[in-house]
């Protein structure tokens, strides 16, 4: 089966004035409950997706290391293309275990990785991209290194770990980007596609995208438990978070946890 993506989601991260389907108003809704349950405030995620975004456009090498506008648009638009000729679309979770990914997969297979779960696909199988927050550390470098794009988001508890690491790529030579932020405003480059944890903003991508959920298989994708890619976590926390991840998967598509593995 071939999706046909169209081009409703580029067209939205690029103009003002498009209204969007229902279904996601319900998803960016979200984020503000979430800011509410856990006392955060909408400025500094605010803040954070234009400190951001100003990293980017503004660094003095932008168009070297593919981080200026047009360059965060080409990279969008060729995982675009990659998902447009795929057959089968696999998403991992921090609760995958490398068993869940070896064995043989449908030709034109493609894996997204939930932010630190890239590390149990590396020599294993390969990603399109990665959606992160950046916690996942060294996994997330690794990725960089073998040229993985990143779908990096922005939000006001991680401004500390956006600039360390833009930094840190900026020497290496760059990172292929694209960006995201949960804010109410509109940006011509910086997307808000929904959704809270790196495991949901992922589905929530594809659905943006006009992938149809129905069809993509979800491995490592766990409410129960703190799975072992999550890194460095409280796991009460952790636990709580995994429950807006369930609420946000469940409108995405109510028969998600039937397409599960592990």
């Amino acid at each position: 089966m071939k999706f046909n993506l169209g081009v409703a989601f580029l067209t939205l991260a690029r103009t003002e004035g498009i209204m969007r389907p229902m279904r996601d108003a319900a998803l960016v809704a979200i984020q503000h409950e979430v800011r509410t349950h856990y006392g955060w405030t909408y400025a500094d995620d605010v803040n954070s997706a234009e400190g951001l975004r100003r990293a980017c456009n503004e660094h003095p090498e932008a168009e070297a290391l593919g981080w200026s506008a047009e360059g965060r648009r080409a990279t969008l638009e060729a995982l675009v293309q990659r998902l447009e000729e795929a057959q089968n679309v696999v998403l991992v979770g921090a609760a995958v275990v490398e068993e869940d990914l070896i064995g043989k997969w449908p030709e034109k297979t493609v894996f997204l990785a939930a932010d630190g779960a890239v590390g149990a696909c590396f020599g294993t199988v390969d990603v399109l991209c990665v959606v992160t927050d950046l916690d996942g550390g060294d996994h997330l470098h690794e990725a960089v290194r073998q040229g993985i794009p990143l779908i990096v988001h922005a939000h006001g508890d991680n401004e500390e770990r956006w600039q360390a690491c833009t930094a840190a790529w900026a020497k290496q030579g760059g990172a292929s980007l694209v960006l995201t932020h949960q804010t109410d405003e509109t940006y011509p480059d910086m997307h808000n596609v929904g959704g809270f944890t790196d495991g949901d903003r992922a589905a929530c991508l594809l659905a943006a995208l006009g992938v149809p959920l129905e069809h993509v298989q979800f491995v490592g994708y766990a409410v129960d438990h703190v799975g072992p890619w999550s890194g460095a976590t409280d796991p009460v926390r952790k636990l709580d978070k995994l429950k807006w991840m369930e609420r946000i998967l469940d409108l995405l598509n109510a028969g998600w946890k039937t397409q599960r593995q592990s």
